[in-house]
């Protein structure tokens, strides 16, 4: 059952039968309780994320028994005729493929600057880049984005703030080719960003569209914003069309504590953290190009993504390198959490002096304009 924007109001924990405004409704499970009692908790994260799916027609699990799919964290081994965890793919005569001819995808021009995660670090909109990276020293004004919408997803955030995609994704609609998609940027379009849902699940399809978009000659940016779930062959490839163009990969570490994120998302951070850590060693590999190539990020869900959790993740980072960029950005009630605050000003600007006590060179507040 959905709620309406603004209906915050006071839960409880079906575990500990504490009450608070910062305990969805939804989830029925505050974030101690999860972190420090998740046999008991468990049930009702698993009850929450099955109501989810299933308004969508989504399957409630990664399916364990049958054709492995080897693209994401979740392992599914896909039964003949069924599909995965994202929906859009499925094992067909012996063969896990895409659902689709191409992928389930939208796309939409983004004019710079943009609100972009990664806005505040990258060449397109900030004075980084020029000029082989950039067409200007500072905003690439007059350009746009290729902002690129992939109608799937491998976890199932029930905060999620585009959770449109699943529509999509049940619906296996509306769908492209690589060159369709390719065609659109042109040469005002210095940069594409693939996001969605996830670029994971149909990631193929973005590696070859990119490739085709590269191919132009010029300036042609290719990032990702992610919840960093696939496996390293696709992490490998989009690591160096990333790198080559001078784009950037963004990550979404939604939570540090790993039942946390089963909670909220459906599966587990490990290897989220571990493909970081991978990114990190091969930006290092590769050299300084003088632009960022790694950006993280993290919503500061009421209640559950706490200064706890903040501090934790950008302890991870900054052991990984200092300059980093790192943005935290401001909540809205959305999809299962309508009945949630919006972040507060304090609880932002808190957890942005903790990520720089932790060493961070370069923190920002995304969407600030949300912050009550």
């Amino acid at each position: 059952m959905f709620l309406r924007f603004g209906q915050a109001r006071e839960a409880a924990c079906n575990v500990c039968n504490s009450r608070s405004k910062d305990i969805s409704a939804t989830l029925g499970v505050c974030r101690k309780c999860i972190i420090e009692r998740w046999e008991e908790a468990r049930e009702w994260a698993e009850k929450a994320h099955r109501e989810s799916r299933e308004d969508f027609s989504l399957p409630v699990h990664p399916p364990k028994e049958g054709k492995a799919c080897g693209k994401c964290v979740n392992d599914c081994r896909i039964p003949e005729g069924e599909k995965g965890f994202c929906g859009v793919r499925g094992n067909l005569d012996g063969k896990v493929v895409s659902l689709v001819e191409g992928a389930i995808v939208e796309w939409y021009y983004d004019h710079l600057p943009t609100n972009c995660v990664g806005a505040f670090a990258c060449p397109g909109c900030s004075r980084v880049g020029y000029p082989k990276y950039s067409h200007a020293e500072g905003v690439e004004h007059g350009f746009k984005n290729l902002a690129v919408f992939y109608g799937a997803c491998t976890f199932d955030c029930l905060f999620c703030q585009n959770w449109s995609y699943r529509g999509n994704s049940a619906e296996l609609s509306p769908v492209m080719s690589p060159q369709e998609l390719a065609s659109k940027a042109d040469d005002k379009t210095p940069c594409i960003c693939y996001f969605g849902g996830d670029p994971t699940p149909q990631i193929d399809h973005a590696i070859e569209t990119a490739e085709i978009a590269t191919q132009r000659g010029g300036i042609t940016r290719i990032c990702f914003e992610t919840n960093g779930s696939m496996t390293k062959p696709s992490l490998r490839k989009i690591a160096e069309i990333v790198y080559d163009s001078g784009g950037c990969i963004k990550f979404d570490l939604k939570t540090w504590h790993e039942e946390l994120n089963y909670a909220l998302c459906a599966t587990t951070n490990k290897q989220t953290q571990a493909n970081f850590k991978w990114l990190v060693e091969y930006g290092e590999k590769r050299g300084d190009r003088g632009i960022p190539f790694l950006v993280a990020s993290t919503l500061l869900v009421p209640g559950y993504i706490n200064d706890e959790e903040v501090g934790k993740i950008s302890e991870f980072l900054a052991g990984l390198d200092e300059k980093i960029p790192y943005s935290l950005l401001g909540f809205h009630p959305d999809f299962r959490m309508m009945d949630m605050r919006t972040t507060r000003k304090e609880h932002a600007y808190g957890c942005l002096e903790i990520a720089k006590e932790s060493g961070l060179k370069n923190v920002n507040i995304g969407n600030i304009h949300l912050l009550q």
